[in-house]
């Protein structure tokens, strides 16, 4: 199974990904520090926030076979420019959270990713579980 690294801002859901990718219990936590686990990178959001802690993303990124850059359905920017996943040396998947959330809007954040470079595209609830078979095919393939 490839490795995925999880890129996005504080409370995107990349720490919940990783638990419902993982198999593990859903609860809250707050990442403070890069983790490494069997087939998941789990970054702070304050490292994709913040200018001078990013190029430690670039870093951690080559401990992964693909870079995973998420959106949340609910946020209401994003912090990825367009075609950023041009800079990679490994393929970019965008991942977009929340997806079932009642003012969640799928496809904006879906566009954010598509122009950032990001291909494919998922659209996941760790809640409902939507989307995540996806991801593991991907991951698995």
């Amino acid at each position: 199974m490839k490795k995925i690294i999880l890129i996005g801002r504080s409370e995107a859901g990349k720490t919940t990904l990783k638990q419902v990718l993982r198999g593990e219990a859903v609860e809250y936590a707050k990442t403070q520090s890069v983790n490494y686990y069997d087939i998941v990178v789990d970054t702070p959001g304050e490292y994709v926030q913040t200018r001078h802690l990013g190029g430690a993303l670039a870093v951690y990124s080559y401990e992964a076979d693909v870079i995973g850059l998420l959106a949340s359905a609910t946020e209401p920017y994003t912090l990825f420019g367009p075609c950023i996943a041009a800079t990679a040396t490994r393929p970019v998947i965008g991942i977009v959270t929340k997806c079932d959330e009642p003012n969640a809007k799928a496809e904006m954040a879906c566009g954010w990713l598509k122009e950032a470079g990001c291909n494919p595209i998922f659209c996941v609830d760790s809640i409902t579980r939507r989307g995540i078979p996806e991801i593991l095919s991907y991951l698995n393939s």
